[in-house]
Parts: structure tokens; C-alpha cells; sequence
């Protein structure tokens, strides 16, 4: 009869090991959504979108609210133009905290003629898509589809085409990005926002060089500054940071460079305008 002691021991030692292996599995990446769908050919739609983020969020899978992706890219049309190549992707994605970005597109377009005469019509869908990773912008998975069907009327004709593409090429696209992350460690980059920081009143070489120390020896709230240019007394910094644009503002207001003082002049979700003054 076997000791309860040692039973139980076992046991405990067991959960123990299991539970660490838990807490080592990759998390899940954190992604974002970049499709351009059109139905019939030129009318935007989301089906598509909407398909993903449901399996992504029945995967385990955060998925960066899309509503402010479509607010941002409509009002910044650079945005878009930035997604057009996998490091513009990948460089749209940090600043809102992805890991990876799915982009591509998808379109359905009705066929010219009817069928026999009849009202029907055959309605064939085409998509297209990649996973690309923030961190180093390489692509880690990809998938097209196309998919037809037949309808009476057009636009739900069109749609029931996309939604067949959508589910085909999802369902190839997430299980290879999800493999491929696992495979790679996963690491889950502990990135955050990437702000756009331009300053103005940089007139002179001391003071370019007090804002860029100030700026990295903020590691606590700054993952990474990158100097992009300086021209005509005007600097800029792609500024990495685990806190909201607002709270770094405050903080480069309250303790500013030394010999200067800065002064806000405008800033948004990824994108801040300061200006630098000699302090009394």
C-alpha cells in the first residue's frame, strides 16, 4: 500500500511542474487588422475584419481595437500609404502596441453575364493575405484564397463571396502565424506606443544634444528614441514608450532638459509637437 505522504508529495510536485510550464508558453501575440475590402469591386466594407477578429479573440488572442485604427487612418492618410511594405506595416503596428500586423485585401466583384438568363449571377471573391511581425518586419505567414457563389442580388451576393474567401483564408493564415510564433520563442515584445516627437526651438548643437540624453535617460516609461532628422532647428524622434502620449508630455513639462524648458504644442495618440525655450 502505497505511503499518502509520499502520494500527495508527488502530486504537489507534479502541479508545481505543470503549472511552470504554463507560465513559460509563448503568450499570444498581440495583433492588428489592415485589410482594404471591396465589395463590388469599390464599395469598402469589413467583412472580413469582423470574421478575424472573432477567431482571433476565440483563440486567446488580443486584438487592438479597431475602431481607433479606422478613426486614425482616415484622418492620416500617410498611415495608410505606410502599410504598403512589410517595414511600414511593422512600423504601423508599434504604434499601437501590435506584434503583429495582419494586412492585405480582398475583393468581390459580380460576373458580367447572368446564368442561363436567369436573375442569377455568379459572384467571385479574391483574398489576399500576411502576417508580418512588428519587431523585425518579417513576414511569418500568408495565405490567398478566392471563392465564388451564386446570388440574385448583388450586394449580398458579393458579400457571401467574401465572407467564403475570409473564412478560407483565415483559417490557412492564423494557424501558420500562431505556429510560426510559438516556433520562434513567441516573446511577446515588451513594446509600447511609438510617438512621433517633433521639436521645435533646437537652434543650437547643446541643445539637440540635452533633449536626446533627457529623452534616453528616461528608461523607466522609454523603451527606445531613434533621432529620424534635424533640419533648420526642428528635431525629430520616433520615442518608444510603455505610457500614453499625455503622460509623457507631462513628464518632459515638469522635468525638462537642462537649461531648457519646453512648451506643448500639440499632441494626439501617436504624435507630439513641443517646443524647446532657454530657461532663466
Amino acid at each position: 500500500m502505497s505511503n499518502p505522504t509520499k502520494t500527495w508529495i508527488t502530486l504537489s510536485l507534479l502541479f508545481v511542474l505543470l503549472a511552470g510550464a504554463v507560465c513559460q508558453a509563448s503568450p499570444k501575440p498581440k495583433v492588428m487588422l489592415l485589410i482594404d475590402e471591396k465589395s463590388l469591386g469599390t464599395i469598402a466594407t469589413a467583412e472580413i475584419e469582423a470574421m478575424a477578429i472573432g477567431l482571433l479573440i476565440d483563440e486567446g488572442v488580443p486584438v487592438v481595437d479597431q475602431d481607433m485604427v479606422r478613426a486614425n487612418i482616415k484622418k492620416d492618410q500617410r498611415l495608410l500609404k505606410m502599410a504598403g511594405d512589410a517595414r511600414g506595416a511593422a512600423s504601423l503596428g508599434l504604434q499601437y502596441g501590435a506584434d503583429v500586423i495582419i494586412i492585405g485585401e480582398a475583393v468581390a466583384k459580380p460576373s458580367a453575364r447572368r446564368i442561363a438568363e436567369s436573375n442569377l449571377r455568379t459572384y467571385q471573391a479574391v483574398a489576399t493575405l500576411r502576417a508580418v511581425r512588428t519587431d523585425n518586419s518579417e513576414t511569418i505567414a500568408s495565405a490567398s484564397e478566392t471563392a465564388s457563389k451564386v446570388g440574385l442580388e448583388d450586394v449580398a451576393g458579393s458579400s457571401q463571396a467574401l465572407k467564403a474567401a475570409g473564412q478560407q483564408v483565415l483559417g490557412a493564415l492564423i494557424p501558420k502565424m500562431l505556429k510560426a510564433w510559438e516556433g520562434s520563442g513567441g516573446a511577446a515584445s515588451k513594446r509600447g506606443l511609438v510617438i512621433n516627437l517633433t521639436i521645435g526651438g533646437v537652434d543650437k548643437a547643446w541643445k539637440l544634444k540635452e533633449i536626446r540624453e533627457k529623452l534616453r535617460s528616461m528608461d523607466d516609461v522609454v523603451v527606445s528614441v531613434l533621432q529620424k532628422s534635424y533640419t533648420a532647428g526642428v528635431a525629430v524622434f520616433d520615442v518608444e514608450t510603455v505610457i500614453p502620449a499625455e503622460e509623457l508630455s507631462e513628464r518632459l513639462l515638469l522635468d525638462s532638459p537642462e537649461g531648457l524648458k519646453f512648451q506643448l504644442l500639440d499632441v494626439s495618440r501617436a504624435k507630439m509637437d513641443l517646443r524647446a525655450v532657454e530657461a532663466n
